[in-house]
């Protein structure tokens, strides 16, 4: 796999650093491959990812957000048992995959059924960010009463 050089990037721009490093970030994680998922948006503001987790339980899962970062973690609980395999198709391997999430962005809901962790998000605008309309006045209602318009 290539890396890509941001170096020429952070000496021409100012305040973008934040975008700098999600790029280096992603394409990192985007060099593993496990285990595979897929991003959905769902609704204007709604999105879900459902992540292939298949063999793993519930207490062996662990979804995190952090600093706009959520964090799906995998630890297989250690398999004392001496088994001999054939073939080993399935991989049981720990993971960690890591979202960066957009501000506004929360997760509501984590889901685990038929071997899938669907993690729902929406963005949910604070009111101050969301569009309002101002009423529009009249020069006239700003008059003292008694006053006439000149």
């Amino acid at each position: 796999m290539r890396t890509i050089d941001f170096s020429p990037l952070y000496r021409s721009v100012v305040g973008f650093d934040r975008l700098a490093s999600l790029l280096e970030t992603a394409a990192a994680d985007a060099a593993t491959g496990y285990p595979p998922y897929n991003i959905e948006r769902t609704d204007e503001n709604a999105y879900r990812i459902d992540i292939a987790v298949a063999g793993f339980r519930p207490e062996e899962l662990n979804v995190e957000v952090k600093e706009n970062l959520l964090t799906v973690q995998g630890r297989k609980a250690a398999n004392d048992e001496a088994k001999q395999y054939l073939h080993r198709g399935l991989a049981e391997r720990n993971f960690e995959r890591r979202f960066q999430l957009a501000d506004y962005v929360v997760v509501t809901d984590a889901n685990l059924a038929d071997g899938l962790l669907s993690i729902a998000l929406k963005r949910e605008l604070p009111e101050a960010l969301k569009p309002r309309t101002i009423a529009i006045t009249t020069g006239q209602s700003n008059l003292i009463e008694g006053e006439k318009a000149a």
